[in-house]
């Protein structure tokens, strides 16, 4: 996917993340507002880890413009609060890599240490069931 990805920007296409933002790609929305785009990672380090997305595509998370970054942590407050409603968790993680899709993100996932976010553990494989109940978990928290 990365390699597709990569490939995709050299070539002036959109990053996967803009096009899951446009519709071109499913994914299962948690919130969306004019300026962020938030959904469940499909390759999670936890059940119900969100990716909250800028819609406008900038690939460095530090090169987003400083009046978002403030307003992207806004947005992802009352989805972090939902997750630790819906999942058994201390509490939800932040955590800014941003190597693997050249669009800047921020990752929420429930953890209960430290481990929880290493992301070179392996990723769990949830089916579209469990992906779906997580979606409702934290939507049906979210409101």
């Amino acid at each position: 996917m990365l390699l597709l990805t990569l490939k995709s920007k050299l070539f002036g296409g959109m990053s996967i993340f803009s096009k899951i933002i446009a519709g071109e790609i499913p994914s299962y929305r948690i919130a969306e507002n004019d300026k962020f785009y938030a959904f469940l990672d499909i390759f999670p380090l936890a059940e119900g880890h969100t990716l909250i997305v800028p819609k406008q595509e900038i690939d460095k998370f530090f090169d987003v413009p400083d009046e978002y970054l403030s307003e992207l942590l806004v947005f992802a407050k009352p989805i972090a609060k939902a997750m630790e409603a819906a999942f058994p968790c201390n509490r939800v993680g932040l955590s800014v890599v941003g190597l693997e899709v050249p669009h800047a993100h921020l990752h929420l996932v429930p953890i209960n240490n430290a481990d929880d976010l290493n992301f070179t553990r392996p990723k769990l494989k949830l089916t579209e069931e469990q992906m779906k109940a997580a979606q409702q978990k934290i939507l049906s928290r979210l409101n």
